[in-house]
């Protein structure tokens, strides 16, 4: 009989999130993606160091690769480390790699990791978003949305 699983456990562990992407874009979809990383990346990446800050993910010959991440060296690694910021390559399937090569050619959509974590079985995992870019205008809309939301939660918990 199988144990019951710890709800601990039953989490994903965020690493590193890019938290300026849900302001500079709309999001359309998101994906899940395995990502291929080196032994001291996973061990850097579990310390909690990383940054997908300025990254982006772009399809290159039927794959489709995280550009521009940046997981520091582990400080404990040899001569063997890793790069801090190579291109790391995305498992996705077939299908899903052909809607993001049109959406992007076609729509001019963007692809943008949103969020570097491990998932319940270990595993680091990137979440990916399809997603538009915002112009000026549709920033300050969102800013006075936000601020509005602010105000409105500060006066009903004053009234309330």
């Amino acid at each position: 009989m199988a144990r019951p699983v710890h709800p601990e456990f039953d989490k994903k562990k965020v690493v590193a999130e890019n938290r300026r992407a849900r302001f500079e874009y709309f999001i359309e979809e998101t994906y899940e993606a395995g990502i291929c990383l080196t032994g001291t990346e996973v061990k850097s990446l579990r310390f909690g160091e990383g940054s997908i800050a300025e990254s982006y993910a772009e399809v290159k010959n039927g794959e489709v690769w995280l550009v521009n991440s940046n997981v520091p060296e582990f400080s404990h690694g040899n001569r063997f480390n890793h790069v801090p910021k190579r291109p790391r390559k995305l498992l996705l399937k077939e299908r899903q790699i052909a809607k993001f090569t049109g959406a992007v050619e076609r729509k001019g959509m963007t692809l943008v990791p949103l969020s570097i974590y491990f998932n319940s079985r270990g595993r680091a995992k990137v979440e990916l978003a399809l997603a538009k870019g915002k112009n000026a205008a549709d920033k300050r809309t969102t800013i006075k949305e936000r601020d509005w939301k602010r105000e409105k939660a500060r006066i009903m918990k004053d009234h309330g």
